[in-house]
């Protein structure tokens, strides 16, 4: 059974995100990602997911813009997210930094602009060494930081703002303090952690859900991985599914976040790769795949978050996720 379709998610301003989009967390080199936007725009790829952190956000622009020059895509058809790194959590920190990304990607506005962690470091720090370069949520409020995200709209150099790695406690007590309500909340998402409840809370005040890592992120940094960790893209009912429908295991876990209602940015750089991602939206899960895979909940994170919470700082694996 087949249907194409690009999963449209609507704003409130009428404005429409594909739900598939590109990843580009952990693209090994700036030739690497180059390629691999200039291909994924080619096949059909119109959401690419960025980041200031991610150190790629120059060839990731010059990749866009050298297709809109190529005549291959416009602006307007294109939907770029990037993100707020943690060092720039200060009100008036945050313009300079958007700019800072626009600058990187040769663009003049954002479609999307999210706080890419509930945690915030020192201005000079860019990741932490040491428990004394980070800073605590008292110091820096997110409402604070969240005044300046405001301002990006206000400015015109963000269509849309929102969040991510962000719980419903942080969102309950974010939400009756803004102005301009988050629209999105970006997570981690995929069978073995599924964020049922937090999905459901988006849904239900407004916010749109984007799964991130949807593979398992087998191609993250040594550092973040932990000892015999579950390889999702090997598990039997995943495989099962996949031969049924004549599918990849990651053609299945795409179609999954999609048929579910999230927006989902699985990174590939590898063209066969790229392709077969696009092609998941063509498949259609039967309901009784949907209940197998609704079983496989592990609650098992991939991106832990323990490089916030070494010994010393004012974040824990408790508060950070609030479970």
């Amino acid at each position: 059974m087949h249907q194409s379709t690009d999963f449209p998610l609507s704003f409130k301003n009428s404005d429409v995100m594909p739900a598939f989009g590109l990843g580009t967390w952990k693209a090994s080199g700036p030739e690497e990602v180059y390629r691999a936007v200039r291909e994924a725009i080619r096949i059909g790829y119109r959401h690419i997911d960025c980041a200031l952190r991610y150190e790629n956000e120059d060839e990731v622009g010059r990749a866009i813009n050298d297709a809109i020059a190529a005549g291959e895509v416009s602006r307007k058809d294109l939907w770029i997210t990037t993100k707020l790194w943690n060092n720039a959590h200060q009100k008036d920190r945050v313009i300079p930094a958007i700019k800072e990304s626009l600058n990187n990607l040769k663009l003049d506005y954002l479609d999307l602009y999210l706080i890419h962690w509930p945690v915030a470091l020192r201005p000079e720090v860019i990741f932490p060494g040491k428990a004394s370069e980070m800073l605590s949520l008292e110091e820096v409020p997110i409402i604070e930081t969240w005044r300046g995200m405001e301002a990006c709209v206000d400015e015109g150099l963000a269509r849309h703002i929102g969040v991510s790695n962000f719980s419903i406690k942080k969102l309950e007590a974010l939400l009756p303090q803004t102005r301009i309500k988050p629209e999105m909340n970006q997570v981690e998402s995929h069978p073995y952690l599924q964020q049922q409840e937090l999905f459901d809370f988006c849904r239900k005040n407004g916010l749109h859900f984007t799964a991130y890592s949807p593979l398992g992120s087998m191609d993250r940094p040594a550092r973040l991985k932990r000892e015999n960790e579950p390889i999702i893209l090997e598990n039997e009912t995943i495989l099962d599914i996949a031969k049924a429908h004549d599918a990849s295991p990651a053609q299945v876990l795409i179609r999954w976040a999609l048929q579910r209602g999230s927006a989902v940015i699985p990174k590939s750089s590898n063209p066969k790769r790229l392709q077969e991602n696009y092609d998941a939206r063509n498949i259609v899960l039967s309901p009784e795949d949907m209940y197998r895979i609704a079983g496989l909940e592990r609650h098992h994170r991939y991106i832990h978050g323990e490089f916030w919470t070494m010994e010393g700082s004012p974040y824990s694996q408790a508060t950070l996720w609030d479970e």
